[in-house]
């Protein structure tokens, strides 16, 4: 364990000494946080325990509280890159282009690592959602978020984008209402929450009541 710790470590170093070579050569008066690149994991591909989503947001949040450059960003998830996503990489002479955009690095990478299950298939698993025996409601909500990332639309549009997740989360909100058992949806149902939020703080509150 200890020498797996080191080991980890040690490449941590060496990854924050690449970027600040990668990144200051060309900016040097360009304050950079590259101590968030630790927030960023490794992303393996369809087999990762982190989704394709996932791993860009994570990306672009630290990229925008740590002032780095979209080029960097670029860097960032090469360098996070391991097994089937990093042999895609090496593999792609358009990713290893000099003049390759974080949009098209995106796009790319969408396309190869798509979900093998069409929108629809996700939709009705959606629709068709139910707690499960012993699945709490806290659970149950996790598992149907899990589903919506999976059918709401991704686009570089920030206006467009917002309008996706709201429509994301209406779907949500019913799914997860239509799909509580017992007094759970009885009773969150005649609330009538505005959001999966209020949703399951009733829920959770019908659960705490029960016990």
């Amino acid at each position: 364990m200890a020498e797996r710790l080191a080991a980890e470590l040690a490449e941590t170093k060496n990854e924050l000494q690449w970027l600040r070579e990668r990144m200051f050569a060309a900016t040097p008066t360009t304050h950079k946080d590259l101590s968030l690149i630790t927030l960023v994991p490794k992303w393996s591909g369809s087999e990762s325990t982190v989704t394709l989503e996932e791993f860009f947001s994570t990306i672009e949040a630290s990229a925008r509280i740590g002032r780095w450059e979209e080029k960097d960003q670029v860097e960032i998830a090469i360098l996070k890159l391991a097994d089937s996503a990093k042999t895609f990489y090496h593999g792609c002479a358009e990713l290893r282009a000099e003049d390759v955009t974080w949009s098209r690095f995106k796009i790319v990478f969408r396309h190869r690592f798509r979900d093998v299950y069409t929108e629809q298939f996700h939709y009705m698993k959606l629709q068709t959602a139910r707690q499960n025996r012993g699945e709490s409601p806290q659970d149950f909500t996790d598992r149907c978020r899990a589903l919506v990332q999976k059918i709401v639309c991704k686009v570089d549009d920030p206006v467009a984008q917002g309008v996706h997740q709201e429509n994301a989360e209406r779907m949500l909100l019913a799914s997860f209402v239509t799909g509580l058992g017992g007094t759970h949806r009885r009773q969150t149902r005649y609330a009538k929450p505005q959001t999966v939020d209020e949703a399951l703080k009733i829920a959770l509150s019908v659960q705490e009541a029960e016990k």
